[in-house]
Parts: C-alpha cells; structure tokens; sequence
C-alpha cells in the first residue's frame, strides 16, 4: 500500500461524530484522519452518542475511529475531549487527565495572539435546559430519518440518481429550524464579543459554518464544525488560519480512498449482480424494460 503524505496541521475540530449510530459516518471520517496529522484533535462533543449508545450496535469501522484517535496520542498529538449533549455523562469526569488526553466542558486557547472559546454548544439549547426528554426524542426521531434516508439512497443510486438529505430539505425549509440557527449563532457570537473572544467555535447543530459576525459593541468569527453524519466537515486552523474541510471536496481522500470505490463500481462482476437485483426488483413490480439499457 502506498505511504499516505499526510497534511500538517496546527489544529484540528470535529464534532458531531455519534459513534454507535446508524447515521455515523466512521468509514469517511477516519479515511479523513489517516490523511492529516494534526499538533492538536480537538474533539467538539458527541462523539461517542451515549444517548442512543447500543451494546448491539457498534461496528468496526466506528471502534477504527477510536484506536486512530487513541493511535494519534502515541505520535504526540494532543487530545482535547469536550463533551456535548449525547455524551453528557463524560462531564463528571471534567479535568480528567492522562498523558496528552483531556476531559473538558469548554476550552480556551491562545491562537498567535487571538483568543479562541471553543465548547459544544448544547448550553443554549432549550430544550436541554427544560426539556430533556424532549431533546433525546428529537434524537432517536433524527436517527430513524437518516435511516430512513440512507434505504432511499441506495434505490435512489440503483436507478441512477444522486443521493438526497431529507433532514438538511427539512432543517432548511422550517422557518422555526431556520430561526433557531440562527439565534443560536447570534447568542454565541454575543457572548464571545461580551467576553472578548476572536473566535467561538461550536458544534451542535450539525451546521457547518465559519463568518465574522458583529454587533454594537464589536465583532468575533463564529465556527462551526459541522457533523459526521450529513455535512462530513471539521474545522482546520493552520499558519494562523482557519479553514472550513469538506470531506465532499478533498482531492487527497478521492485519489487515494475514492480509486478503491471505483475500481469496485467498475468491475464487470458488481455490474452483473447489480443488474440481476435491478431486473429482480422490475418483475416484483412488474415493470418491462429494454435489456440492453442494462
């Protein structure tokens, strides 16, 4: 196998991972992570999605995650671990220490003379504050969408159209959804300027997003890192700058990772046993099509 190149970088933010769910994109995000090296991971809340957590449900591909972030501390990478919403119980262990890996609820760092307040953001959330049951209906209602949505994908793919996000339709045509967003950015950006932060940096709402954002009495540039379920994005911060990544557009994981799939897309066997499911799939609905279209 050829020796991955790996990008160097200063800092490094995920969230939103929710290992031990169906949603959970672990395959992507370590193809990410084998190819970067960062000085500092710092992971934004919800990564293991104790919430939902179930013994019957946790696959390998979601345990690789953890022995590459565990494999990282090895090669000096310091680990900051923020707990969110869906992995509250971790706050009880607040401080906890051992080599270069730290439990946190909230950390502030010094970025080349810039003050960064980076937590999850679950804190301005309602529904955490008084209604929690609520929050984790919410939670297992969003999960069973993305099953949901990832069935309709696969037929979606078997008659070659592209795939759909249902929640990210719906999270975008809700005003109230809309609103929330919005407020949340607002209220965070708020107090980082009250406060005197030049950057806050969240996760939470599964909305990738880096801006300036100002008010009467300053401004501060708002980050959010996104989600491994839908949007596949992390914040970078490298020679003084931020970037937002998107797993959609690296060109390094397509050429070394995306070569594989379609090598595996373009044998000669996967077309013959995609055709048989196809043509299974036209009788039970008794639907008569030109063979040589196949």
């Amino acid at each position: 196998m050829t020796k991955i190149k790996k990008r160097q970088l200063d800092y490094v933010v995920i969230s939103d991972v929710h290992l031990g769910t169906y949603g959970c994109k672990a395959k992507e995000l370590l193809n990410y992570l084998k190819t970067i090296q960062p000085k500092v991971l710092i992971l934004n809340g919800d990564i293991i999605d104790i919430w939902q957590f179930n013994k019957h449900y946790f696959p390998k591909s979601h345990m690789n995650v953890i022995k590459h972030i565990t494999g990282l501390l090895s090669k000096r990478t310091r680990v900051y671990y923020i707990t969110g919403n869906h992995d509250e119980m971790l706050r009880k262990f607040r401080g906890f220490q051992i080599g270069g890996f730290t439990i946190l609820n909230k950390l502030i760092l010094e970025l080349d003379n810039k003050k960064a307040w980076i937590f999850h953001g679950d804190v301005f959330d309602v529904t955490m504050k008084s209604s929690k049951w609520l929050a984790k209906l919410g939670g297992i209602g969003y999960d069973a969408l993305i099953i949901i949505n990832t069935f309709i994908n696969k037929i979606s793919e078997l008659f070659g159209y592209g795939k759909l996000s249902l929640s990210k339709k719906i999270k975008n045509s809700v005003k109230s959804a809309v609103k929330f967003i919005n407020n949340f950015e607002d209220t965070a950006s708020a107090i980082a300027i009250e406060n005197e932060y030049d950057y806050v940096v969240c996760g939470h709402i599964h909305q990738p997003e880096m801006r300036e954002i100002s008010n009467s009495k300053g401004k501060t540039m708002y980050l959010n890192s996104g989600d491994w379920i839908e949007n596949l994005t992390a914040l970078e911060y490298h020679k003084n700058q931020w970037s937002l990544y998107e797993y959609s557009n690296d060109p390094l994981v397509k050429e070394i990772f995306g070569l594989k799939v379609k090598k595996e897309k373009s044998s000669k066997l996967k077309k013959e046993e995609n055709n048989i499911i196809f043509e299974e799939l036209l009788k039970e609905f008794d639907i008569k099509i030109n063979k040589n279209l196949l």
